[in-house]
């Protein structure tokens, strides 16, 4: 291959990572207004995550778009070929976690006139973070090509599991308490499940991360904690 056409491969590369980079941004500022607006009660804030959803999408859209047309035109090879299906891989995980942010900013909506329990909503704020910091360390894992720290993510994906076990429990210990719980509570129900899902969108990340830096695959079956709300 000579020398202009390597390098405008590397060019067409370091857009593809630019447009993952901006996608990355994107969904962790809609993860964390959306988790504001619940906590908050913030209608305005949760409409402006669901604003948010379209510009990912359409990045989406240009990742594949431009991975495909880069195949064609390149028809790369091993560790490049990697890079260009991975990046396609990477941003469809990032627009669904777009989409699960805009879940929890709509059911942050639907429940802005009802009685807040601020106690219910502390278990999901530690989903929450636990959620964020692994999306950013995946992010950078990916940024790096680090598959030791992707791995690490995918590890770590059992704690959210098991934390959303335990607001699982929290929400319907609420519920019992007082059937005036239920509305607020079941809509946290389905923000936590969103959250986990989140981890799992995450943990496919870093695989996709281990399978660009090395080739490599991880095991088929993630670690997980104890199935009481319909894990997926």
């Amino acid at each position: 291959m000579i020398e202009h056409t390597v390098k405008a491969f590397d060019k067409e590369l370091e857009t593809l990572g630019g447009h993952i980079a901006e996608m990355g941004g994107i969904a962790e500022k809609m993860l964390a207004d959306a988790m504001d607006a619940l906590a908050g009660m913030n209608t305005q804030l949760a409409q402006k995550v669901v604003a948010a959803d379209p510009r990912l999408d359409a990045l989406q859209r240009t990742v594949e778009d431009f991975a495909v047309h880069t195949i064609a035109r390149r028809q790369p090879l091993a560790i490049d070929l990697r890079e260009v299906i991975g990046a396609m891989r990477i941003s469809a995980d990032l627009e669904r976690i777009g989409d699960l942010a805009k879940n929890i900013a709509k059911r942050a909506i639907k429940i802005g006139g009802e009685s807040p329990i601020p106690r219910a909503v502390i278990g999901l704020k530690s989903m929450h973070d636990i959620a964020v910091r692994q999306l950013h360390d995946v992010l950078n894992a990916y940024a790096q090509r680090d598959s030791e720290s992707a791995r690490a993510v995918w590890n770590r994906d059992i704690e959210l599991d098991a934390l959303e076990d335990t607001v699982f429990r929290d929400l319907l210990t609420f519920m019992m308490e007082d059937p005036r719980n239920i509305t607020f509570c079941t809509h946290l129900l389905f923000c936590s499940k969103n959250l986990e899902r989140v981890g799992d969108h995450t943990t496919n990340i870093a695989e996709t991360v281990v399978y660009i830096a090395t080739g490599g695959s991880l095991p088929m079956e993630r670690p997980r904690g104890m199935d009481f709300f319909l894990h997926a």
